[in-house]
């Protein structure tokens, strides 16, 4: 009961919203398994997670090309009416590119406060740099290519194509705002897999993401230092891409955060000002690197959910680009 308890503690899943619960139960022929605080992990060994009152879940759902490990997590409203189409956000997990996972505490906050919003929510892996492995491009097409395969899986999931938005914390935050900013002009789009689809989104989400490589550190993903390739690391910052054709993007930073400094969304928002992107940027007080929706410092669901459903509920959609 011990480990049940700490999971609990450990997710800080939306117990808060009304006529839902979240519980994690363990599989009877499993030994218990320990969780760890540190890295959020909200899965592990034989436990399990019961989705609350109102939220389906589908579990390692493939969404790569077919050789790929990588899966998916798709968080769904329990029911919808027939004909009704959701919007829905793809939520890209942090780690610095070279760790974390797509159930994780945050990721499951995040996706099960979607479902319950009436969101469809799809929580990816993808291509981390282990063992020195290079990831960039990879890392960014694979978000692409969740985009597209929502897309493509509309008609199954329910979902309206138009009306698709990015949330990301951390490293994930980068390629939130990556996936928001670049287009096929930037040369970022993938061949494939479902090339026939758009890769672009509505609006986006960037919780405390590095915007500004050639301000942040050197960074093993991308295969070289700062001084060896500066060019890679302004590809890879969203602080280059911010034009006026870019959707809104919302940006959430904690003062108290040791990890990436506030002065990299201050970069961001700074760029998407002068590209004349709508935006804004939110300071949360006390907040440290890695927070969900409902950190102890505010809950952050008003604003994040009044984010999505003003530009993905409330205005008309934004045709996707090819």
């Amino acid at each position: 009961m011990r480990v049940i308890s700490s999971f609990l503690v450990v997710v800080g899943i939306a117990l808060a919203m009304p006529g839902g619960t979240a519980v994690a139960s363990a599989q009877s022929n499993a030994a218990p398994a320990e969780l760890s605080t540190r890295s959020g992990k909200a899965v592990a060994g034989g436990l399990r997670i019961e989705p609350p009152v109102g939220v389906r879940i589908e579990w390692d759902v493939h969404y790569l090309a077919a050789n790929r490990k990588e899966k998916a997590d798709l968080y769904l409203p329990a029911t919808l009416s027939k004909g009704q189409r959701a919007p829905a956000v793809v939520i890209i997990h942090g780690g610095g590119w070279n760790g974390g996972d797509k159930r994780a505490a945050r990721e499951i906050n995040i996706g099960t406060n979607l479902a319950l919003r009436g969101y469809v929510g799809m929580s990816i892996n993808y291509a981390l740099c282990t063992e020195g492995r290079v990831t960039w491009p990879q890392y960014l097409y694979d978000g692409k290519t969740a985009v597209r395969w929502l897309r493509k899986n509309a008609d199954r999931l329910q979902i309206d194509p138009e009306r698709i938005g990015v949330i990301g914390g951390s490293a994930g935050g980068n390629i939130a705002a990556m996936l928001a900013l670049t287009g096929p002009g930037d040369g970022l789009d993938p061949v494939g897999p479902y090339g026939e689809f758009s890769c672009r989104v509505q609006c986006a989400v960037d919780l405390y993401g590095p915007a500004d490589l050639l301000e942040y550190h050197d960074v093993k993903m991308l295969g070289k230092t700062r001084a060896e390739a500066p060019e890679l690391y302004r590809a890879s910052s969203p602080t280059t891409y911010a034009d006026k054709s870019d959707p809104p993007i919302l940006i959430l930073h904690g003062t108290a955060d040791t990890t990436v400094a506030v002065k990299q969304s201050e970069l961001f928002a700074n760029a998407l000002k002068q590209g004349g992107v709508e935006h804004e940027l939110v300071i949360i007080e006390g907040a440290p690197h890695t927070f969900h929706l409902q950190p102890k410092q505010r809950d952050l669901r008003p604003l994040v959910l009044g984010f999505f459903d003003k530009h993905l509920k409330a205005r008309p959609a934004r045709l996707a680009r090819n």
